[in-house]
């Protein structure tokens, strides 16, 4: 005898909502085999619905809850209008049963004596070939795991019919156990399907599939997962726990109760490293709430001990293994699946581009190799130890002055890296960087062509043309490391921006350039805002929301980095000081702000000297130097009117913004260099216009001229003119004209950098008389004045920053009662140093030195300890007070500056490292960005660089994205007619653990299990 059925419908108001309510009540009364009694939970107000006559036509009582109502807890309301011995039905708004549903199910639960319930084929209620869910089943971990989904339904799996669990819409439970197998409200509205079928399997029955009986199933409803990611995650995660701790044996629930936490802490870092952070919060809100919800829990485990009839065994040989896992994730093409193109790096001569740029660096800096250290300029030695690097790179007290406290610049981070490179002697990182500064410019401008064109030969050209740079070659005879390094990261910064909002690896590798390129420059930081603002309105403008949201992510990490300083400045009332240059305050040469210097930033000349023409040859001919650039500028012009115009326009703006900052920055004067007021860099703001020149004048060359030998040759015409440019700068080391020197290792006398030998905390009064007739003091601490340990508090300060080192040395120097000794070692003066003024030494500074040596050389207690290049030493005889340490609420400070800072840079690594998925994702999009609907396809000329024609997009085609909410390149900037909206499917991971889940594992579509 068939089974009485009583089916439980779900709903939620509203009127999306009502119409598929409609839908299904009319499919229920359409069955061939009706349901003898159908009952229907409302979620909110039913008023609308007792008046409905097509309702009460079908259902013999509605039941009206609370709208947070879960389908667990709705289904229990119905419960006791439910006639004994009746099987249960579970529906929802969302789920209309096709009308042998019913019929093929009741079929299936009469011919298996075995099955407890019996679960239908769901199918997408706008295309029923479509495959939603047809079975479930669980990993060792317990992640739920769908057996069919997402699939087209060819008959491929109506022979199965074995499964551990379902999805719980349209199961249809056998009345002799409907009270053992309720829906567990704990699970929060995941798998509760999965959950009925283990209990199931453990009370001796089974859970059993009937893909003949098919049923629609729309996201949305009220049985299926959030739409939202975040949401989605957390339920499908504390669903996953409470399983957790609901199946494992009762002597092992309090190891899995207190390894939540840790594991949520190890499944974040693997949520960023799988570039999913929008799954970070909620695995640690699904750790905490498992963890609360002990009751929950006991009520779990207590329903499957009454109803247990089986061991745990009968339920492994339908578990999901770790292999098979992966071939389900495994779309089957590897990392290399769905390439556009090859980078062709090697076969495109991009390499042999670098190792040539390798050779002119070596033969224009060949002395630097017999070099230990750097010096001359803005240079300075390293600290000697690692630990000494990042100490200088965090809050707390400073290397210059006595009792100063605060936060360090973040450029004593970059420098902290680089040291780190090599860690047996830092200093000589900054060697290496000036021998390998050219071929890594190369390498750089390389790759930032890789967004703007196709053709290898004109990323050479890109890669020599930033390489040549006046504005670098600059800073590269004049020793400046600030902008040496923000030349080096800007055109990877470029790279990885421009495609920030296809994927969370590109945004967190575009976050961390980002913040060392304002390190190293911090007057680029209103116009990188600037087009950061521009690129997030243009993804909002597109609906792109979650694009928007990983650029959002690109300031994070930057204002992380700067907050503790922008504090400090701004409570001092200096806030303009923060786009002072970082390091040592050189009063070297720079463009004035006049218009004989404005005219040399136009031309992209940093320096009066333009690039060192001015003493190559003759004044009148070096006044012509700047032509030299003008064939890169006019090329740079003709991308407004190119085909791909609106990426030229974009670019030209990018140009317009860099020199506007370097027009800006010779105006600006916060810092100082003894006594003297400094104004800003411009080169780092002519690097940013370079970048836009660069970009344009590849967007001209690769689509505007379309003559092979014309293009060449306007190429060849813009790299030789900028060669001949740049011949003044890579010969100034061996004609003399570089104030680039060996070293020195250390800028105090050798005797005391050997009694400081290991960064030991030794202090130094250094004096120094200038030609004003003033007195520049400075107190260092350590072996050395170092390039880490300079901090802008001090360098743009206006008063005296810490104790008042300056009374203390014209006491020194005058006071006939002034105890020296005493007064000195109590502020942990080791030595005294007075040095000569570097350069011309004017008669007032000479007599300020003759006299201050005279007087000290009277102080008892000061031991006069030679002197040598640096200047006259004294040693302090007096017992030395020990450095001072951080008050508890100073070190409570640094703590909690070093924690934020350190999260979010973790943060940003973790996103930015490369994975299987984000790999054959990248190489799933075109490199360009901005390419033009109708811009010509470029072929290949070598066979090296032939791509397969179905790996080739065809022109105009919407390309697929494999990553997150990625549309087509013209999402970042406006420079091609807007593509649709391309599909989203979720990353892939390759293995299966408790640390590496994958939203595709557990949801095939919005809201459907």
């Amino acid at each position: 005898m068939p089974a009485r059925v009583h089916a439980i419908i779900v709903a939620r108001p509203g009127s999306s909502s009502r119409a598929q309510l409609l839908r299904t009540l009319e499919a229920v009364r359409s069955q061939t085999s009706p349901a003898e009694a159908v009952t229907l939970v409302m979620c909110g107000d039913a008023s609308s619905l007792r008046e409905s006559e097509a309702v009460a036509a079908v259902v013999e009582g509605i039941i009206e809850a609370r709208t947070t109502t879960s389908f667990a807890e709705a289904v229990e309301l119905a419960r006791p209008r439910v006639n004994a011995g009746s099987a249960i039905w579970l529906l929802a708004q969302d789920t209309a049963p096709h009308p042998r549903a019913l019929e093929r199910l009741r079929g299936t639960l009469e011919r298996s004596p075995s099955a407890a319930i019996v679960a239908p084929k769901l199918v997408a209620t706008d295309n029923d070939r479509e495959i939603v869910s047809l079975g479930v089943s669980m990993t060792t971990f317990g992640r739920s795991v769908e057996l069919a989904a997402g699939e087209l339904d060819q008959g491929q799996h109506d022979r199965m019919d074995d499964a551990l669990g379902s999805d719980v819409r349209g199961v249809l439970i056998r009345g002799e156990v409907r009270d053992a197998l309720r829906p567990d409200p704990a699970l929060a509205g995941a798998d509760e399907g999965l959950d009925l079928g283990v209990r199931a399997r453990l009370g001796g029955g089974r859970l059993v599939l009937s893909p003949s009986a098919r049923v629609s199933a729309a996201p949305g409803g009220p049985a299926a997962l959030p739409s939202g990611r975040s949401r989605r995650a957390y339920v499908t995660r504390l669903a996953q726990l409470h399983r957790r701790l609901a199946y494992a044996p009762a002597g092992a629930v309090p190891l899995h109760w207190l390894s939540l936490l840790p594991l949520a802490l190890w499944r974040s870092i693997t949520h960023l490293v799988g570039k999913r952070p929008e799954a970070v919060l909620p695995e640690w809100g699904a750790a905490l709430t498992a963890m609360l919800r002990v009751g929950a829990v006991a009520r779990s485990r207590s329903r499957i001990r009454a109803f247990r009839s089986s061991t745990w065994a009968s339920i492994a040989p339908l578990r999901v293994t770790s292999s098979d896992l992966r071939r389900r994730l495994d779309d089957g093409h590897g990392s290399e699946g769905g390439a556009v193109s090859e980078l062709r790096f090697f076969s495109g001569g991009g390499a042999w581009a670098v190792l040539a740029a390798l050779v002119v660096s070596i033969a224009s800096f060949t002395t630097l190799l017999a070099w230990p250290a750097l010096g001359g300029g803005a240079l300075l030695p390293l600290r000697q130890t690692v630990s000494a690097l990042w100490s200088d790179a965090a809050w707390g007290a400073r290397g210059t002055g006595i009792g100063l406290v605060g936060p360090a610049d973040p450029f004593a981070a970059v420098v902290a890296v680089l040291g780190s490179l090599w860690p047996a002697g830092p200093s000589f990182v900054m060697v290496l960087l000036w021998i390998l500064a050219l071929p890594l410019a190369v390498l750089g401008g390389w790759f930032a062509a890789t967004r703007v064109t196709d053709r290898s030969g004109l990323r050479i050209f890109a890669g020599v043309a930033w390489a040549l740079a006046p504005t670098f070659l600059t800073a590269l005879v004049d020793g400046r490391p600030s902008a040496v390094l923000v030349h080096l990261l800007l055109p990877w910064l470029f790279h990885s921006a421009v495609v920030a909002h296809r994927s969370w690896g590109a945004a967190g590798s575009a976050s961390l350039l980002l913040a060392a390129v304002i390190a190293c420059a911090p007057s680029l930081a209103p116009a990188l805002a600037l087009l950061w603002v521009v690129a997030v309105g243009i993804v909002l403008g597109t609906a792109q929301f979650r694009g928007a949201g990983r650029l959002l992510w690109l300031l994070v990490p930057t204002a992380a980095l700067f907050a503790p300083l922008v504090f400090w400045q701004v409570a001092h009332g200096t806030p303009l000081a923060i786009l002072g240059d970082p390091g040592l305050v050189w009063a070297g040469p720079q463009a004035a702000a006049d218009a004989a210097g404005r005219l040399a930033l136009a031309t992209g000349f940093p320096t009066m000297d333009l690039a060192g023409w001015s003493w190559f040859v003759p004044a009148p001919i070096a006044a012509w130097a700047p032509v030299l650039c003008a064939p890169m500028a006019l090329l740079a012009l003709g991308a407004a009117v190119a085909p791909r115009w609106r990426a030229g326009i974009t670019l030209l703006v990018v140009a317009l913004a860099g020199l506007a900052t370097a027009f800006l920055a010779v105006g600006i004067t916060v810092s100082f260099a003894q006594g003297t007021g400094v104004a800003i860099w411009p080169g780092a703001g002519l690097s940013l216009a370079w970048v836009g020149v660069v970009g344009a004048a590849l967007v001209t060359l690769d689509t505007a001229i379309t003559l092979p030998r014309l293009r060449v040759l306007s190429a060849v015409v813009a790299a030789v003119a900028l060669g001949i440019c740049a011949v003044p700068a890579l010969s100034a080391l061996h004609l003399g004209r570089s104030v680039l020197t060996n070293g020195p290792e250390s800028t105090l006398p050798a005797y005391v950098a050997a009694q400081a030998a290991g960064d030991r905390p030794l202090a130094t009064l250094v004096m120094t008389p200038q030609n004003d007739g003033g007195l520049a003091v400075e107190v260092v601490w350590g072996a050395s004045e170092t390039l880490g340990s300079q901090t802008t508090m001090v360098s743009t300060a206006v008063e005296p920053q810490g104790d008042d080192i300056a009374t203390l040395a014209v006491d020194l120097l005058s006071a006939r009662d002034f105890d020296a000794p005493g007064e000195l070692a109590a502020k942990g003066i080791s030595y005294v140093l007075l040095s000569e003024l570097s350069g011309s030494e004017g008669d007032k500074a000479r007599a300020l030195r003759t006299a201050a040596v005279a007087s000290i050389d009277q102080r008892a207690g000061l031991v006069h300890a030679g002197e040598s290049d640096r200047g006259v030493l004294w040693r302090l005889e007096a017992e030395i007070a020990a450095p001072p340490t951080l008050t508890s609420a100073q070190e409570g400070t640094a703590r909690l500056v070093l924690t934020i800072q350190l999260l979010a840079v973790l943060v940003a690594l973790l996103l930015s490292i490369p994975t299987r998925a984000s790999r054959r994702a990248a190489r799933a999009q075109s490199r360009i960005v901005g390419r033009a609907p109708d811009e010509p396809m470029i072929l290949p000329r070598h066979a090296e660089d032939q791509v397969s024609l179905e790996e080739q997009t065809p022109v105009g085609a919407i390309e697929e994205p494999q990553d997150e909410a990625a549309l087509n390149d013209e999402a970042l900037v406006p420079i091609a007619e807007p593509d649709p909206i391309a599909q989203d499917p979720s990353e892939s991971v390759d293995a299966e653990s408790d640390g590496s889940d994958d939203e595709r594992a557990e949801t095939t579509g919005e809201g459907d299990r």
